[in-house]
């Protein structure tokens, strides 16, 4: 007879110590897991009621540990964790190492021309609107107006800073040149980011006690948040942007690849996936995703307000988003 799964089990948490890169590492390594994105609905259901059974104190018969861990990452992996809303396919974490090594191997594929460098900018700026988006940090919505203005500005701003790199590139060596839309993507990332969470810095995303209570919304969190996220995407483009086109440099002289140059854009965007299977969870762990902030970093009327409802907090925690 098997024994009935404790029900003190933590699965507010992830399995893994936060508080290590290696634990940060194991945890995203699961939450970015490309197959996830092929769960069948009625997986990513069952999933979420084992969550919500567990939370609410009823263990399913037979439920095992592992198979309860399994079960969290697979809802983590599929529901927003502020919201609970189910989030679209191509905006989750796990559909990052399928998306951009197909948008990415043709970004650095075809990047002579200037059509082909607006085409495929946008394309990656318009994906990368959505997963921002998709992972913004708190619960508030944002309207059909608000978002459409930060999709413009956000897409507009990246295309036109790409474009304006690559007009520097014709004065640079070809394999310099080949760097430019790395380049491109980190300085569009400084754009799009922030606009496409500009709702986050203008009224603040939710602050809380170290047992989950919340305190207020600080836009110095968001800010905070917001910087974490855009150095973990710059790390994450930056190998699969920055090897590939070394090694392509060098494989294009091979007499293989001139008899056969159809081989370009699939060889590239095979090296890009390989290097974004392992990029991708290894930048998210750069910084803990329950972040944290000083209250005396917070804005001076939250400070006032924590001060008053929960005199012994010191430090307040904040989703970063992704």
């Amino acid at each position: 007879m098997s024994e009935e799964l404790s029900l003190n089990i933590n699965i507010k948490e992830p399995r893994w110590d936060q508080g290590t890169f290696m634990g940060r590492a194991k945890h995203f390594f699961m939450v970015t897991d490309p197959r996830n994105v092929l769960l069948s609905s009625e997986t990513l259901e069952e999933a979420r009621g084992i969550m919500e059974d567990y939370r609410a104190g009823v263990a399913k018969p037979g439920l095992t540990e592992d198979a309860l861990w399994r079960a969290k990452y697979i809802y983590d992996s599929a529901f927003h964790p502020d919201t609970g809303e189910k989030m679209v396919v191509v905006g989750r974490m796990s559909a990052q190492v399928p998306m951009n090594m197909s948008i990415t191997g043709c970004m650095l594929t075809f990047y002579r021309t200037t059509p082909a460098v607006v085409f495929w900018q946008w394309v990656n700026q318009s994906f990368n609107a959505v997963v921002n988006y998709t992972n913004r940090s708190g619960d508030a919505a944002m309207t059909v107006n608000q978002l459409s203005v930060a999709y413009v500005s956000a897409t507009t701003g990246a295309v036109v800073t790409a474009l304006g790199l690559k007009s520097l590139a014709t004065r640079l060596p070809p394999i310099a040149s080949r760097f430019v839309p790395f380049a491109a993507v980190a300085a569009a990332n400084c754009i799009n980011i922030p606009f496409m969470r500009q709702r986050e810095l203008k009224y603040g995303i939710p602050v809380m006690d170290e047992n989950g209570n919340r305190l207020g919304e600080s836009p110095n969190a968001a800010k905070q948040a917001i910087v974490q996220v855009v150095v973990s995407r710059i790390g994450m483009a930056m190998p699969a942007m920055a090897i590939p086109p070394v090694i392509m440099n060098y494989l294009e002289k091979k007499a293989f690849m001139k008899r056969f140059p159809l081989l370009n854009a699939p060889v590239q965007v095979g090296l890009v996936g390989l290097c974004l299977v392992f990029a991708t969870p290894l930048c998210c762990a750069l910084f803990p995703q329950k972040s944290s902030i000083s209250v005396s970093g917070l804005e001076a009327d939250l400070q006032e307000r924590i001060r008053q409802t929960s005199p012994n907090t010191t430090t307040v925690y904040f989703n970063k988003g992704l």
